[in-house]
């Protein structure tokens, strides 16, 4: 999903939550009206704070019904009134569930008018937020804002009516690029440059090996690839199907953790992330502290590294090498002979194969460094990544461009999530794993994700990540 819709599919929430204190706060009002004591006296004492109070469980367990009732689905593509059909059946369940809590309690007080109220106000606050949202969404799309960039490949008539829907309403939140017959390699080329969110494959006649490249280059773009649902086999597990002007389409999802799953990936790096960073500062001052007195400075090492959709950052690390031995544009002139002469290294003392490269009895490492990298204290600095948003506790581990530029199609895969400090890969051999298992195990977590996995890796790290080992 794109960042703008996450953004807006996180605002509905609290949204709703607001809409429904307000409706049982507009029933409390009115209760206390002129007209409706006249009507009937009001023969229980609850007080407004008291009423709120009540309020706001009541609304959590409304939110929690909405929930389940699938309003806070991550599909940009859902219809309006299945939407508010959804409003209507999680507000009378949450009006089923007080109902019941009402009579199991048997308040002293009479009730019934707030409850019946509020339900009613519930409804019409909430389907009127929908209808808001819904229209702020349009206004942003006819805006030119947040628009999902696509091309779709094939020429059928099917293709003209897509293409005829998604030009002429702009509310769906498309701009399509370009129609392409076929994704040959001229075409794969024209595709490389273009800032794409989608592409949607069609073609009837198209072999399949036509589909696998539409599938590597969205693998290695983080594209999401769509197709109609008649033309091939399911390529994963996580699969979404939805109508496009008539024809059934086909979202091929790499992996769950998407919507939802990464709002809730984010908001754990964070809290969990500023906590150990917390807990963690005396042992980082001191193993600072030890750095500047055995080489100086500076003691943050800066390596670039290649994350989410292929963007290069820089992983933060406590320095374990001599300054001279340093690479990377952090140490200037002296990074690039350091570079050239880890290169000499690399032909004479890599132990691993592929792509990526460990040097054997690396001498440039200093002796409080061999010792940080034994016990892995050198990725310390690394859950400041996590806070600032380009790593997460948990994900690929992340490789140097150089590594990357070798990677094939497939092993690019990867890349559609940000990388971890720690990993199904890192716990399951740390640097002794080949590439290709490493490649593999990634792979699964990502298509496998669930924070309940995330859950498992990052309470097992500890017993492997600062388990001594043998520094080559």
């Amino acid at each position: 999903m794109k960042k703008s819709e996450i953004i807006l599919m996180f605002i509905q929430l609290p949204l709703d939550f607001i809409l429904l204190l307000l409706a049982g706060w507009s029933a409390y009002w009115l209760r206390f009206s002129d007209w409706a004591v006249a009507w009937r006296p009001v023969l229980f004492n609850l007080t407004f704070d008291n009423f709120t109070s009540m309020l706001v469980v009541v609304a959590v367990v409304w939110i929690l019904i909405f929930a389940l009732s699938g309003l806070y689905s991550t599909d940009p593509n859902r219809k309006l009134l299945p939407d508010l059909a959804r409003v209507l059946l999680g507000c009378s369940a949450g009006l089923s569930a007080v109902a019941v809590y009402v009579l199991f309690r048997q308040t002293p007080f009479d009730s019934r008018f707030l409850v019946v109220f509020g339900w009613g106000f519930a409804v019409s606050y909430v389907c009127f937020g929908r209808l808001v949202m819904r229209g702020f969404k349009a206004l942003l799309y006819r805006s030119n804002i947040g628009l999902r960039c696509v091309v779709l490949i094939g020429e059928n008539n099917s293709t003209e009516s897509i293409v005829s829907v998604l030009t002429t309403r702009r509310e769906l939140g498309y701009d399509v690029l370009g129609v392409y017959e076929h994704l040959d390699e001229p075409t794969s080329r024209i595709l490389a440059e273009l800032d794409l969110d989608e592409i949607i494959f069609l073609n009837p006649r198209a072999h399949e090996d036509e589909a696998l490249r539409a599938i590597d280059l969205c693998n290695e773009r983080h594209i999401v690839f769509k197709y109609s649902a008649d033309l091939f086999a399911t390529y994963s597990s996580h699969m979404r199907v939805q109508p496009l002007a008539g024809v059934p389409i086909v979202e091929l999802k790499r992996t769950a953790l998407d919507g939802w799953g990464r709002v809730l990936k984010r908001v754990t790096d964070i809290v969990v992330s500023a906590v150990l960073i917390i807990i963690l500062a005396p042992v980082m001052l001191a193993v600072a502290f030890i750095i500047w007195c055995e080489t100086g400075r500076p003691i943050i090492y800066k390596n670039e590294r290649v994350g989410i959709r292929g963007q290069n950052f820089f992983t933060f690390k406590f320095r374990s090498m001599y300054q001279k031995d340093s690479t990377g544009s952090q140490f200037g002139a002296d990074g690039e002979k350091a570079e050239a002469r880890e290169q000499e290294l690399i032909k004479k003392q890599n132990s691993k194969a592929g792509p990526i490269y460990k040097i054997a009895n690396d001498p440039r490492v200093t002796p409080f460094g061999r010792w940080l990298r034994q016990w892995s204290l050198d990725e310390l600095p690394q859950f400041f990544n996590v806070l600032s948003g380009s790593m997460s506790l948990v994900g690929p581990r992340p490789h140097q461009p150089r590594e990357v530029g070798q990677y094939h199609a497939e092993h690019k895969r990867v890349l559609i999530i940000k990388p971890g400090i720690s990993g199904l890969a890192q716990i399951s051999g740390r640097s002794d794993l080949s590439f290709t298992d490493e490649i593999r195990l990634d792979v699964f977590y990502i298509e496998h994700w669930s924070l309940f996995l995330d859950l498992v890796i990052f309470f097992k790290t500890p017993f492997i990540l600062f388990k001594k080992r043998r520094v080559l």
